[in-house]
């Protein structure tokens, strides 16, 4: 019997130390998946990245486009990266573009899109209103004052005989002629009767 109790502790303990083993091989296999950190923000006027615990040694690449403008184009890095960059000035949102390359394996690579709001200040102007056109300021001109009805009236006649030049006394003028030639004519009459007499 104390044998076969010394042989089962002894493959007991066999099989103890190939499981811690393969628990520290585990642990070390997923240690490099914990150790990428990488950390980014975008505001109305900048983006900040942070970048640590990449492999050392490594060809680990970083670009960063705001819209259609480059920021930064494949920047080479070691173990960490930290910048904080403006963004271009922009009157509506932007799409902000981060895209990480790890040396050690594409599952540690980032690829990610943020939204960059607008500043206070820089929204697009509102649309002023349109100037009028000249027919429509035309139209809408007053209409020139009429003559007052109460203007004075020209003295001995009416307003139509005022703007001719005429008045009431040149029917009483064309009588007076009228008579007077009548007489004139009358008088010659006389005078030749008078002659013919008299020879």
């Amino acid at each position: 019997m104390t044998a076969i109790r010394q042989r089962w502790h002894r493959s007991a303990a066999v099989a103890g130390t190939g499981v811690a083993a393969l628990v520290g091989a585990g642990i070390l296999a997923a240690a490099p998946a914990s150790a990428h950190t990488p950390v980014w923000a975008v505001d109305c006027a900048s983006v900040t990245v942070n970048l640590t615990k990449y492999q050392a040694g490594g060809e680990n690449t970083v670009s960063i486009t705001a819209g259609d403008k480059s920021l930064l184009s494949s920047v080479k890095f070691g173990t960490d990266f930290s910048r904080k960059i403006e963004l271009p000035k922009h009157s509506s949102p932007i799409e902000v573009r981060l895209v990480v390359k790890a040396s050690d394996g594409d599952q540690f690579s980032r690829d990610e899109t943020k939204t960059s709001p607008v500043c206070p200040g820089d929204e697009s102007p509102s649309p002023s209103a349109p100037a009028p056109s000249p027919s429509e300021s035309s139209s809408e001109a007053p209409a020139p004052s009429e003559k007052p009805s109460s203007a004075p009236k020209p003295e001995g006649g009416s307003d139509d005989l005022a703007e001719t030049g005429s008045s009431s006394a040149t029917p009483m003028i064309a009588g007076i002629a009228g008579v007077v030639l009548v007489a004139g004519a009358g008088m010659v009459v006389v005078a030749r009767k008078r002659r013919s007499t008299e020879h």
